[in-house]
């Protein structure tokens, strides 16, 4: 196995680096030994080139070779055996590191375990990892696979999870290209492209969402549609929408709640011109009363039922174009704790804050 071929070459590693240590130094001549034998030379050059007498020559050689026999012998004295301790610790380390090694990883690791699919990889709920860890072992797989369209879909709801808007957009429009057009991938690009722009949708996510519907059954495509008919001031036509997203979702379907009170909200603002007529009519101290009694009557209805997002920019404007700051800021807060979650709330409400100047 794999794992057994490591232990080995572990061994083989610390074998190589140990071992030269065991072994005893290579022995050299005796510097004293070399000496005298290079003044025997000398002694007898210079007596062939008369430099000494023949009696000085012979004294000479006679003292020079008896101090290289006593050096000569001494050097033949045995030279003590190399330290056992060092071939020890060699021995030792050869057999421990690896040995060791190999039972940590039998005892903590899983050789046995075979890789896992990628795809189950991929589709794992992302409650169950560590999102920043997925998102980069998806990314490192597409640095070496970036064919694999799957891989920029699972992507797209991991990056705005993350709040990673600009790559959000990217991955959606590559799992787009990839993949080919369905409901799904037209929906998830579009919707992308609604988080870039703060919670407005612009042209080309609607042709997206338009199109989307056009291939199939798509309840966000629906919901943009008409959250887009809003903006524009076509209030039929959000109505038209929302009705009709209203009556294809089930029973226990979370969004229902959000959507009833949005068609309400449309059906006050409705009412609204014909109210704001009335008030305007009124003397400037009944006005301003009036005025603070809507207020107050707006504030009380979202503190029971919060998911009214149109509800909470509408008390938001009002509270600033009244002066009370403080209470803008307050009512910021609570819708963004009543929004938490839902990425295309909370864009509206920060684009609104930011406007207002609201965010200090």
């Amino acid at each position: 196995m794999l794992w057994v071929i490591f232990a080995l070459l572990t061994g083989l590693a610390v074998f190589a680096v140990l071992w030269p240590l065991s072994r005893p130094l290579r022995k050299t001549a005796s510097p004293d030994v070399a000496f005298y034998r290079a003044k025997l030379k000398e002694i007898a050059w210079d007596a062939e080139l008369a430099a000494l007498s023949p009696q000085d020559a012979e004294a000479a050689k006679t003292e020079a070779a008896r101090q290289l026999i006593a050096a000569s012998e001494k050097e033949a004295q045995p030279a003590k055996a190399s330290p056992l301790r060092p071939r020890l610790v060699a021995l030792g380390a050869i057999l421990f590191v690896p040995a060791v090694t190999l039972g940590l990883y039998s005892a903590l690791g899983h050789p046995d375990w075979p890789d896992e699919p990628l795809e189950a990889r991929l589709n794992a709920p992302l409650d169950s990892l560590d999102i920043n860890a997925a998102v980069a072992r998806v990314e490192a797989h597409l640095a070496q696979h970036p064919e694999d369209g799957l891989g920029y879909e699972v992507l797209v709801p991991a990056y705005l999870h993350l709040g990673r808007i600009d790559d959000a957009v990217h991955a959606a429009q590559m799992a787009l290209q990839k993949l080919g057009e369905s409901p799904e991938r037209l929906t998830a690009y579009g919707e992308t492209l609604v988080f870039a722009d703060n919670g407005i949708v612009s042209e080309e996510a609607r042709r997206l969402f338009a199109r989307a519907i056009a291939k199939g059954p798509e309840p966000k495509a629906l919901f943009f549609l008409g959250l887009a008919a809003s903006q524009d001031g076509d209030r039929a036509g959000a109505r038209g929408y929302w009705q009709k997203l209203l009556a294809q979702s089930p029973a226990d379907a979370p969004w229902r709640g959000d959507l009833e009170s949005r068609l309400t909200s449309l059906d006050n603002q409705n009412a609204a011109p014909d109210q704001a007529a009335a008030i305007a009519a009124l003397p400037p101290a009944e006005r301003a009363a009036a005025i603070r009694a809507m207020i107050d009557r707006l504030a009380a209805r979202l503190a029971e039922n919060g998911q009214d997002i149109e509800g909470w920019l509408r008390l938001v404007r009002a509270y600033k174009v009244t002066n009370q700051v403080d209470k803008a800021r307050a009512a910021l807060a609570m819708a963004r704790r009543d929004f938490d979650g839902n990425a295309a709330a909370i864009a509206r409400i920060d684009a609104l804050a930011h406007e207002l100047g609201l965010n200090s």
